[in-house]
Order: C-alpha cells, then structure tokens, then sequence
C-alpha cells in the first residue's frame, strides 16, 4: 500500500509541474501578445497629438482617430480580461491528457517489468528467497491432483484399449516382469497416460536395481514431469540428479533440471545450464528445440544480453550442481 500511495503521490507531482508549466506559458504568450497590441494603440495616440501640434491633422479628423484607437484599446482589454477568466480552459484537456498519459503509461510500464507485492530484495536475499521456495514447493502427488483427470485420447481405438486393458491386467498379476513393465509405461506414455506410465518405469528401476542406467532413471523423471503438466517436483529433481551421478553426460536430466531452476526463481542457473547444452548439442537432440523456445526470456530474466550461438559450437564449461537432495515434504 505504502508503494502504492508514493507512486500515485509522484505522479500528480510531475503532472501538476508539467500542467503548470504548460498553462504558465499559455497565459504569458496572451499577456505578451495584449501588452504590444496596447503599446502599438498608445504609440497611435501619441503620434496624433503631434500631427495636432505640427497642424498637419484638423481636429475634427483627430478627434475620429482618438475614437477609433480608444475603441481599439478597449476591445484589446476586454479581450485580455476575457481570456484571463477563461485562459486556462484551452490548456485543461492537454494537461487531463499529459496526466492519463503519465500514470496509464507508468502503470503500464510496471505491470510489464515489475512485480506487484514483491519487494526490492538484495541478491543474497533473492537466492536465498528461491531456495526456500524451492525446497518447500508441491510434490508430485499435489501437482498430479491439481490437474484435470487423465481420458484417453481419441485417436486410441477399441483394440488397442482392449489390449491394453489385457496387459494391464499381466503386469498386475506378474509385478516383477521387467520386459512387461517397459511395455506398460512405454504404452501408457503412448495414449498420454504418464502418472501410470510413471508408476510402471518406477517398478522398472526397481526390478533393475543397481542396474538401472541414467537413462532409464532419467525417463521416470521426465514421466513424473509430464505427468505433472510440465513441472518438475521434488521426487523428480532426485531422479534427474540421481541420473547424472550414474552418467554426468545425461544431458536430458540437465535439461530439466535447468527447467526446474527456472520455475524456482533461479534463471541465472537455468539459463546457464541451458546454454552448455544448446553449445555442445547435437542439433537433432530432443531437448535443443524447447531450449531455443524459451532461452531468450530465461536470459533476459537472468539479466543476459544473449544471441543464440551455433548449436554444438562447443566451448561452454559444464555448470557444476548442488549435490544436495531437495527437501522432501
């Protein structure tokens, strides 16, 4: 509120300085005017006193000049008293103007770079405000809850429901089947079922065990992530980074691990992240085309005046990660 009232307080500030700037100049520019139009009348004046004196002008003809010029005197007054009452009027719709102009355009400046209700925060203060945020973000479940419930697509046809109702049924009658648990979650991530295609690629890495690969862990991760909407919770952070400990090269974990970065108000780390990966590439890798997608404004957010280099230039350092798990709820 106290943000709110300076704000508003400064802006009638500078639109009452500019409005009466703008009227102060109207007004002197008409007085101007009036004061040599009354000088040009008595001058007037006082060159047919002389023509009177020199007798190059009879009285009667004078006496229709002073006329005249009185009259002209007069209305020149008139005139100024006239515009004195009414001198500001002209110059009001342009201050109402300069002063929608003023706050509309502040307003709408700050709704597009500011941030309503989030205060002015030191650096140490900031990171330390996005640690918090993401140790204490949703889990899994809280995400998967907070979507719509999961239908099947339309494209799915009868048979292939049906055969998947049937291996569904295998798997749960036969739980430690890996090849019939890959099958599951593959089919299951196929028909846009990803929180039970999760499920099934975390009986794999169970049944597997120490032989799980990076790949296969990174997979459930990014089952979780999708399963999610596109957001990275806690459990799938520990996927991601638990792949990277089997093979430091898993460049999908990477990927999202820079994505959750992101969503946790850290896009220096993100984009950092991201860039290593656009510079080693390949081209064809899965994750380069949402990394072009989203970069630039994860640098402009970071404070980066970025372009876009070479995919697989090369010569970008491997961002080092925090070894430490995220705090589970």
């Amino acid at each position: 509120m106290i943000f709110w009232m300076i704000c508003a307080t400064m802006s009638v500030l500078v639109v009452a300085i500019l409005g009466r700037a703008l009227l102060r100049q109207q007004n002197e520019q008409s007085r101007d005017a009036v004061e040599y139009d009354l000088g040009v009348y008595r001058d007037q004046l006082a060159d047919v006193e002389r023509d009177v004196a020199r007798g190059v002008l009879g009285a009667e003809d004078a006496e229709r000049t002073r006329t005249e010029i009185s009259r002209r005197i007069l209305a020149a007054d008139a005139g100024s008293r006239a515009k004195a009452s009414t001198g500001t009027a002209p110059g009001r719709p342009l201050v109402i103007v300069i002063a929608l102009a003023v706050i509309g355009g502040s307003l709408a400046v700050y709704a597009q770079l500011g941030q309503p209700g989030y205060g002015d925060l030191a650096l140490a203060d900031r990171i330390a405000f996005a640690e918090r945020m993401r140790e204490n973000r949703p889990d899994q479940q809280t995400a998967v809850d907070s979507l719509p419930p999961f239908t099947p697509l339309d494209t799915v046809t009868d048979e292939f429901r049906n055969l998947m109702a049937q291996l569904r049924e295998t798997v749960a009658n036969r739980p430690t089947d890996l090849q019939g648990n890959k099958l599951l979650a593959e089919n299951e991530a196929r028909i846009g079922n990803f929180a039970a295609a999760a499920d099934a690629q975390e009986q794999v890495l169970r049944i597997k065990g120490d032989a799980a690969t990076a790949q296969d862990i990174t997979d459930f991760g990014e089952l979780l992530v999708l399963a999610a909407g596109g957001y990275v919770s806690p459990e799938a952070e520990v996927a991601f980074r638990a792949a990277l400990t089997r093979d430091e090269t898993e460049e999908r974990a990477r990927y999202y691990l820079g994505l959750m970065m992101v969503q946790t108000g850290r896009p220096d780390i993100g984009f950092r992240l991201w860039d290593a990966l656009l510079r080693r590439g390949p081209e064809d890798a899965a994750w380069i085309a949402p990394i072009l997608s989203q970069i630039e404004e994860v640098a402009y957010l970071a404070g980066v005046n970025y372009t876009v280099p070479a995919i697989g230039a090369g010569a970008a350092p491997v961002p080092r990660l925090r070894t430490s798990k995220p705090h589970q709820k």
